[in-house]
């Protein structure tokens, strides 16, 4: 019984031990942020980068990267009752406004089943889509394609 008594007052010690040490105050050199000014100080943001709007196809940076959208959509209403996409991307809407069709795979179910609609896992483009900022890399791509692959491989091998 004594044992165990002592064991609960080591216990209780320790813990009231790092409970004080949890509260120390750690000097403000030594805490890890990303924030570039003082906690106090509201610096003022960068400016917003543009988005490309040129209306060219954008190259992949990664096999199945959903295709990057080439201009601007401020504005665009995509919700339950509207897809401002589909006006132009459409199956029967790309003749007269010369924009790509989305992907067959937009219009089949979980299953694979062809859909006469868009499925409504594929609704929110802008979950995959994205368009395009005229920003510098923050991180370098290294990135080679398959078809770049294997032409180096060919001319390896001759």
């Amino acid at each position: 019984m004594k044992t165990r008594n002592v064991l609960s007052v080591i216990v209780l010690l320790g813990l009231s031990f790092s409970s004080l040490a949890e509260t120390a105050p750690i000097p403000e050199d030594k805490v890890a942020t990303l924030r570039l000014a003082p906690i106090d100080v509201e610096p003022t943001p960068p400016a917003m980068q543009k988005v490309i709007n040129s209306d060219v196809k954008q190259v992949r940076n990664y096999p199945m990267q959903p295709p990057i959208i080439p201009h601007r959509i401020d504005g665009y209403q995509i919700d339950l009752k509207v897809n401002k996409c589909m006006q132009c991307h459409a199956r029967n809407s790309t003749g007269h406004s010369q924009a790509p069709m989305v992907s067959v795979t937009h219009y089949m179910d979980r299953e694979n089943n062809f859909l006469a609609s868009l499925s409504p896992r594929r609704y929110y483009c802008t979950q995959c889509h994205v368009s395009q900022l005229d920003a510098k890399l923050l991180v370098e791509n290294d990135f080679i394609d398959v078809k770049h692959l294997m032409k180096n491989a060919a001319k390896n091998e001759h």
